[in-house]
């Protein structure tokens, strides 16, 4: 799978989404889902067009904002695919209880792992192949994606059809076909993690600098 992987990232290297897209879902059926964080749904707007059905699988942290919740739910409601909602072992009360309150503050990378790592393992596991919405310009450990990429880590294959694009590009696709946005976007917040630990941006900064603010944190553990 991993020569599987090399040989795809090389064949489709500056090829349209769709068509990422596509040869995943030729290669792996349904062995191939989305993930998303619902900060917008482009990814699933993508994946739904070529293939409606896909499974999407939403990582409930149970720290999101209101509007996150919401917009999981618009998407599951409008676009043709299998919402799958899916929550960490214990809940917020539970790891409360059993690690002291307020983990995330304290300890924000342990406090990512229990509760999106570890459940995200969990839910790749009937998978051989996972497509998301990472880009290149998001952060410099993501400069280096590849449309296609073997997750060793994980044993499986990682599809990034939209690496290339940069943020005029993901507006101009949102804008011409109408696709779901959370509110939180126009309000400030052009990438949402946990209510926790996602502040408001200023016009002009680095989009991801309200994500972990002040604690040198760029990355949940998902994708590295």
């Amino acid at each position: 799978m991993a020569k599987l992987a090399a040989q795809a990232a090389e064949d489709l290297a500056g090829a349209p989404a769709h068509d990422v897209i596509a040869w995943a879902t030729e290669t792996f059926g349904k062995r191939v889902c989305i993930t998303s964080s619902m900060t917008d749904a482009v990814i699933v707007h993508l994946a739904a067009s070529v293939k409606p059905g896909m499974d999407v699988i939403f990582l409930d942290t149970g720290y999101h904002f209101p509007e996150t919740i919401g917009t999981r739910d618009a998407v599951g409601a409008i676009y043709p695919v299998n919402l799958i909602n899916v929550t960490p072992s214990r809940t917020v009360a539970e790891q409360d209880a059993e690690l002291g309150p307020r983990l995330y503050g304290r300890n924000p990378d342990l406090c990512c792992y229990l509760r999106k790592v570890v459940p995200l393992e969990r839910a790749l596991d009937p998978y051989d192949a996972w497509i998301t919405g990472v880009r290149r310009e998001e952060t410099n450990a993501r400069s280096d994606t590849r449309v296609v990429e073997w997750d060793a880590r994980r044993a499986m294959v990682k599809v990034n059809p939209i690496a290339s694009w940069t943020q005029d590009e993901v507006d101009a696709y949102i804008a011409e076909h109408g696709v779901l946005v959370n509110p939180l976007v126009d309000e400030g917040y052009p990438s949402i993690g946990c209510a926790t630990c996602t502040m408001r941006v200023e016009p002009g900064a680095d989009p991801r600098s309200g994500r972990w603010a002040g604690t040198g944190k760029t990355e949940c553990g998902l994708h590295h």
